[in-house]
């Protein structure tokens, strides 16, 4: 498990505006995810929520949600949950993402990012199928995304 990354969101959160904050550096060190302002709600090993705003800045010419504005929401959630979940001694990166649109996204939308299974330490690397479901504000899926994780062990340090 990443202690750093958990720990920090754990020990930031209890503050006040703790999980905008949490957001931010985490967009602050992968950039592309601010194009969407999320922000993560839960972080905990084999769990994550995150949730972006319906505004302007994310919407498609229907004035719903941007499809690709759900797949950041969904590899966000998806890439932190990860972090936080596998062992200290492996890596990950993300192999591949399959999706459906099951209808048109419309307020709030808040991303669940579960493992297929629990991660593992192994010699070997493997994928670790992530599930990521987005709700609306009435709880109905919109989306549902399946990311295909490359786990790996870390290199030896010289």
């Amino acid at each position: 498990m990443s202690a750093s990354v958990l720990q920090l969101y754990n020990s930031i959160t209890r503050k006040p505006f703790g999980h905008w904050l949490f957001s931010r550096l985490i967009c602050f060190k992968a950039p592309y995810f601010g194009s969407i302002k999320p922000r993560m709600t839960v972080l905990e090993p084999n769990r994550a929520e995150a949730t972006i705003a319906h505004r302007r800045s994310v919407t498609n010419h229907l004035g719903t949600v941007h499809a690709i504005a759900l797949c950041n929401l969904a590899e966000f959630a998806g890439g932190l949950m990860t972090d936080v979940s596998i062992p200290a001694s492996m890596r990950w990166i993300p192999k591949g993402m399959s999706v459906e649109y099951l209808k048109k996204a419309v307020g709030t939308q808040r991303g669940v990012a579960t493992p297929e299974f629990p991660p593992y330490e192994s010699a070997e690397g493997y994928e670790l199928p992530v599930n990521v479901v987005v709700t609306d504000p009435q709880s109905d899926a919109v989306f549902k995304a399946r990311i295909s994780m490359w786990v790996s062990p870390k290199p030896a340090r010289s």
